[in-house]
């Protein structure tokens, strides 16, 4: 950077430059970009001289929050002593060994097998993408090579490359590119407010929902299943969190049929839902398990995959070269970043944190925006929540898409202080994980405001009765 831009030419910039993912670069250009400049701890702050509450640390990932010297430092000592070298032709180095040493042992073992390896990206879509390589190439080497089909959920996000795309279930995405690629289906997601039936609790739901994926292999023929994959909580998709019942489930299904488990744990990972691994947390026992996000907390891209004994020997015993890898794979600067950002993780207990303290409060004080006029429901889990926008909360009744009410709130949220998502008309957060209850306390008297207003113009426009 040899000069500083104005935030109006920074914008100028922008907008003749700069396309941005998911966008509508056409109304992008009518509506202007907004100019983020610093952050600090849970806040970050953009060019008009705003400070908002980061309610979605970064995109899911700034788990330690902004500013944190420990990480700057370790990126710097590291660019100095070896800031790149790749993994290919018998070479490695000592940040990307230590890091993998680390994954190992904080990994719980998943049942009666133990994660052994760890195969290296730099982001939850790359890893995803390795995931079907391995997965396919794990049945070749078996002598199964029909067995490709991979299952994926509706509305679940696994990333936005061919492969990632293909393996989420957003119709979106697929709209787009003449996806899904071939052998990747998917089954209904397990959402109990959308998808219940009258009378039906949300234990028997979640088996129920489970049971979709059995209809799918006996559909397409389990001889030709390789795996199933999902998310233990849908992020992108609205958070969506699973009734009790549904893994234990999914998971007595995967085994009697033999299929490979896929927990993408991009977005769940490193203390998001109280635990290091969330498989650990549903009980599930993956084969392989998704990461990225949250193991550099965002400062540095990173991902990769865990890999369980049962594929890893297959892998090393009997496959000779695997043909798959990034030039990236193992970057020594983002391992030591990703090092340095888990002992700041079990310096300050974050995982116990969210486990025992900041995520049962945060339940608690969500549980109680369920008696505003405008929310529905909401939902919980560790550190990430939603709530649910509805019209009528007596009959349940939506509100009419085309209104997207989703987004009137979170155009409140940025001119008030507050960064959240829409998803439709789910409102989700996944604040920093160094959050404290006070913190937590500004956040909810921040949501409450949004909402009123929301609210407010909403009754304005005749859209809701007059209290």
């Amino acid at each position: 950077m040899t000069e500083t831009l104005s935030p109006s030419e920074i914008a100028a910039w922008d907008a003749a430059h700069f396309m941005h993912p998911f966008t509508d670069h056409q109304a992008l250009s009518e509506r202007g970009v907004k100019v983020i400049t610093q952050a600090q701890g849970i806040y970050v702050h953009d060019s008009d001289g705003n400070t908002l509450l980061d309610a979605m640390s970064g995109l899911w990932c700034v788990n330690v929050g902004y500013g944190r010297q420990e990480l700057a430092n370790a990126a710097a000592e590291q660019m100095m002593r070896l800031p790149y070298y790749n993994a290919f032709f018998n070479t490695t180095n000592e940040p990307a060994v230590r890091l993998a040493k680390q994954l190992i042992d904080l990994a719980p073992p998943s049942g009666d097998q133990r994660f052994t390896h760890v195969f290296y990206s730099s982001s939850g879509s790359e890893s995803n993408d390795s995931n079907v390589r391995m997965v396919r190439r794990y049945w070749d080497l078996l002598g199964q090579p029909e067995r490709k089909i991979i299952i994926g959920r509706v509305n679940g996000y696994h990333g936005s490359t061919m492969a990632g795309a293909s393996l989420g279930g957003m119709s979106g995405m697929h709209a787009q590119g003449d996806l899904p690629i071939p052998n990747i289906t998917h089954v209904e997601q397990p959402h109990y407010g959308d998808k219940r039936l009258p009378g039906e609790t949300e234990a028997e739901f979640g088996v129920r929902a489970a049971r979709w994926l059995e209809e799918k292999i006996l559909e397409v023929g389990p001889e030709k299943v390789a795996a199933f994959i999902g998310e233990p909580v849908q992020g992108a998709g609205g958070v969506i969190v699973p009734p009790d019942t549904y893994w234990p489930e999914i998971q007595r299904i995967v085994d009697q049929y033999g299929i490979l488990l896929i927990s993408d744990e991009v977005i769940c990972a490193f203390g998001r839902l109280g635990h290091w691994f969330a498989y650990e947390r549903f009980g599930m026992r993956p084969d392989l398990v998704t990461f990225a996000k949250g193991i550099t907390s965002g400062y540095v891209p990173l991902g990769g995959v865990l890999v369980g004994d049962k594929v890893a020997r297959v892998l090393i015993e009997k496959g000779g070269e695997f043909n798959h890898g990034y030039t990236y794979s193992g970057h020594p600067v983002a391992c030591a970043v990703a090092l340095a950002n888990l002992d700041i993780m079990k310096r300050e207990g974050l995982v116990e944190r969210v486990r025992d303290d900041t995520g049962p409060y945060l339940a608690d004080k969500y549980a109680e925006l369920a008696q505003h006029p405008l929310v529905g429901a909401t939902q919980t889990c560790g550190l990430v929540a939603a709530l649910w926008l509805c019209q009528d909360k007596a009959t349940g009744a939506a509100f009419d898409a085309s209104l997207e009410v989703g987004m009137r709130c979170r155009a409140h949220c940025f001119d008030n202080g507050l960064i959240m998502r829409a998803v439709g008309d789910r409102m989700i957060i996944a604040p920093p994980l160094v959050m404290t209850r006070a913190d937590i306390d500004v956040l909810m008297l921040r949501i409450r405001k949004v909402l009123d207003l929301t609210l407010q113009g909403l009754r304005a426009e005749g859209v809701m009765a007059a209290e």
